[in-house]
């Protein structure tokens, strides 16, 4: 576990917070930036459009938090409402300026996003697998820290093995987080990107992509049984071809067939022949 982790986690949380004694103050918006270590890549649109009409008219009730910088300010908390702000034509908007690392900055990103209900599932596992990474955490020590279950977080950490495809169209939200869970299941790439566009292309249920991954994952295992018993009367037959090779002393092909099957046996002379007659007549 990371050296001080439940100090420095709680203290991150904490951090979060407007107290009483802060000084908060205007800030142009034209000064501000993104948060360079945001996670989130998509940001709701409807939402924006509610919080800018909130703004509109209450204006910005909760000051959002920043570091300054050498061009003017990071946002370190707060991108949702800089974005509304912005969107709403203010010039400034009210701030709390506090003294953050770039590694604070990062991890106080992570945390603050993976806490809001608006992150799409590839967002939250890929907020998970950071913060996991870094402070050396297990998928048990994340889900208790965050109050969420392990299978939970686990199922979550689980989509960052899409393909890329998936996931920008769970992203999106074009594929739903159960969608994508059933997805998860199918080990081929392939087949999963198929399903996938069957999914958005028929309005597939997940019970249905339920079913039709497990229709899929029974037509592999009987074609694994079937290509196991074909190995199995191939080794067979290479077994006695081997054997006739030693006996003959030339090359013996044995061809299968369900009816019948035969047996060609090279030979280069007719000296050659005849000694192979000899070793089959005994």
């Amino acid at each position: 576990m990371a050296k001080g982790l439940g100090k420095g986690l709680d203290a991150l949380f904490s951090s979060l917070e407007v107290k009483e004694d802060d000084t908060v103050r205007e800030i142009p918006i034209k000064d501000l930036r993104p948060n360079p270590y945001q996670p989130r890549k998509y940001f709701n649109e409807e939402a924006l459009e509610e919080l800018k009409a909130s703004i509109l008219e209450h204006g910005v009730i909760q000051p959002i938090l920043v570091r300054r910088s050498i061009k003017g300010y990071d946002i370190i908390a707060g991108e949702r409402r800089y974005r509304a702000a912005k969107a709403a034509g203010l010039a400034t908007i009210p701030a709390v300026e506090r003294n953050f690392t770039d590694q604070a900055m990062m991890e106080v990103a992570l945390i603050e996003n993976v806490q809001r209900e608006d992150l799409n599932p590839i967002e939250v596992a890929e907020a998970y697998q950071k913060i996991m990474e870094k402070f050396s955490l297990t998928q048990e020590e994340l889900a208790k820290k965050m109050g969420k279950s392990r299978p939970l977080v686990a199922n979550y950490l689980r989509l960052l093995n899409l393909p890329s495809k998936i996931k920008e169209n769970v992203s999106r939200g074009t594929i739903s987080m159960g969608h994508a869970k059933a997805l998860v299941s199918v080990e081929d790439a392939k087949v999963q990107l198929w399903l996938a566009e069957e999914v958005m292309k028929k309005g597939l249920s997940v019970r249905k992509l339920e079913e039709l991954v497990q229709e899929v994952q029974q037509k592999k295992n009987q074609q694994k049984q079937q290509s196991k018993k074909k190995g199995t009367k191939d080794l067979y037959y290479k077994t006695i071809e081997e054997k006739l090779r030693e006996k003959l002393g030339t090359s013996v092909l044995i061809k299968p067939g369900k009816k019948k099957g035969k047996i060609e046996i090279e030979y280069f002379s007719d000296g050659d022949l005849e000694r192979i007659i000899e070793i089959i007549e005994g």
